[in-house]
């Protein structure tokens, strides 16, 4: 049985992730930062104050909510959560040991790009987004794609059929990204560190995931705003060390990465072209694997927040993707090709590390510099970072769930969740991230379309809150909501409470 879904899923694999699917990702990544006047640079430092910045001196971002939504910081972390995963260590390393140091050009690439997909997905969800029989707000891909898509001349049928469609796929990718790879990488992990049986963790894992994904939103994002910045740190601190240890390396290591980018050949060889071809591929795969930029998860976090300005919300997935990638995949690169673990001359693992394979690559890498101690540290930072990654992706899949069989069906979804990190567990490894990897492929096809035709409104609603908020102009109306009811009881909150 194992054999015939790896084959099912090595042709679906071929197809998602095709030359036409990672042409459409990056074309739809560069049309959004001309539309928005490459805004991710032009207002560098207006996101990063009120966003990273406000965090420590605006009240409001930070402060619990006493109604049904979140505060715009536990929405990050959330969100966060979801993306500062296993994608950032056993991903960045599978990158690098498949298609080379080059791969990290590439996830460079598709990152500075993605952080105006990542932006253009929250303004959509904010902008779309409704209140459901609870008074909890409800967005993401699925509402923008059947009120925003489907409200064009001769779309209802489209919008609404897309709607459904990335729905079932965020439900099975819930299970995939969200779900059997992060445990996977998990139980692996802590097996190679400390030789803990894979099945114990994953029964522990079981009833910790469980606790917690039970309570729903509030409870996942009070406990992912405590655990997201205090593994980030901790990890980060660690990679700083490896990295500043070996320092001398740095300038071999871009040289490295450019060449590698360009290659004509691969490091093992193959026909002329294969080189780029595969570096092309694996950064852009797992670069998308890490941050979901294009994937429209975590819009459905996003539009849960008290924010009222679409721009303010879409500003913090700027800064989502910032982090992920541009800082935390970063570091995890310069981490494994400094400390000696990559023959920078020709892009391919050393024998040593071969020989761990490239899931335990970073471990090995950490245990070269810190001894068993590293290798526990890095078991326990991927504990962490999987575990936040699946309480982040519970919440995507149980809104899914919730936009298909409505709102009662929510309950079973998580109980299904719950008993589906057992059998993460136990499945092997390789085939847990090909199955991921189809589905975030499947997942990112009609919310790229989504955002694609509704482009010009990102557009609009970017020029309106820049000529409002940052060049000052009084006779702008708002720009807040695409349903006038929403809009206006917005609008008085605006004047009310003022700029959030």
């Amino acid at each position: 049985m194992i054999e015939t879904i790896t084959k099912i899923n090595g042709t679906l694999n071929g197809i998602v992730w095709g030359w036409p699917a990672l042409i459409l990702l990056a074309f739809v990544g560069i049309l959004l930062t001309l539309l928005t006047r490459f805004f991710q640079i032009s207002h560098f430092g207006y996101w990063m104050k009120h966003t990273i910045g406000a965090i420590f001196g605006e009240k409001h971002v930070t402060a619990h909510t006493g109604d049904k939504t979140i505060s715009q910081f536990q929405s990050l972390c959330t969100a966060l959560a979801a993306t500062v995963g296993t994608g950032n260590i056993v991903g960045v390393a599978g990158a690098i040991a498949v298609g080379g140091p080059g791969a990290v050009f590439w996830m460079w690439l598709i990152a500075f790009f993605g952080m105006m997909t990542n932006y253009s997905e929250n303004v959509l969800g904010i902008l779309y987004r409704k209140k459901n029989e609870k008074g909890e707000w409800c967005g993401g891909a699925m509402y923008y794609l059947r009120d925003g898509l489907g409200s064009k001349k001769g779309c209802k049928q489209i919008g609404a059929f897309l709607a459904i469609l990335f729905s079932c796929f965020c439900l099975l990718a819930s299970f995939g990204i969200g779900n059997m790879s992060q445990v996977n990488s998990m139980v692996n992990n802590v097996n190679h560190a400390f030789g803990v049986p894979m099945v114990a963790t994953g029964i522990f894992l079981f009833i910790a995931v469980s606790l917690v994904i039970i309570g729903g939103l509030k409870r996942i994002a009070a406990f992912t705003e405590k655990l997201v910045p205090f593994m980030v740190i901790l990890y980060l601190i660690g990679t700083l060390i490896i990295i500043i240890m070996h320092a001398g390396q740095i300038p071999a290591v871009f040289v490295s990465i450019f060449r590698g980018a360009f290659a004509l050949q691969s490091a093992a060889g193959g026909v002329v072209g294969s080189g780029i071809a595969l570096a092309m591929q694996m950064g852009m795969k797992r670069g998308v694997f890490s941050n979901e930029a294009g994937l429209g998860s975590s819009v459905m976090v996003h539009s849960s927040s008290n924010v009222k300005e679409p721009v303010r919300q879409g500003m913090w997935g700027i800064f989502e993707v910032f982090a992920d990638t541009i800082v935390v995949c970063t570091l995890t690169a310069f981490t494994i090709l400094t400390s000696g673990t990559i023959d920078l001359a020709t892009g391919t693992m050393t024998e040593a590390a071969a020989a761990v394979g490239s899931s335990s690559l970073v471990s090995y890498s950490f245990e070269q510099t810190f001894g068993r101690v590293g290798a526990g540290f890095i078991a326990l930072a991927i504990l962490l970072f999987a575990y936040s990654t699946v309480l982040g992706w519970s919440h995507y899949g149980a809104t899914a769930c919730e936009y298909l069989f409505g709102t009662k069906s929510v309950v079973f979804y998580r109980i299904i969740f719950s008993a589906i990190v057992f059998t993460g567990s136990v499945i092997e490894a390789q085939l847990a991230w090909d199955i991921s990897d189809t589905f975030n492929g499947l997942m990112m096809l009609p919310n790229l379309i989504g955002v694609l035709v509704l482009s010009p409104i990102v557009m609009q609603c970017t020029r309106n809150y820049v000529d409002r908020r940052i060049k000052g102009k009084t006779d702008v109306e708002p720009m807040l909501s695409m349903f006038p009811d929403i809009q206006e009881m917005q609008k008085q909150a605006v004047i009310t409470e003022g700029d959030d």
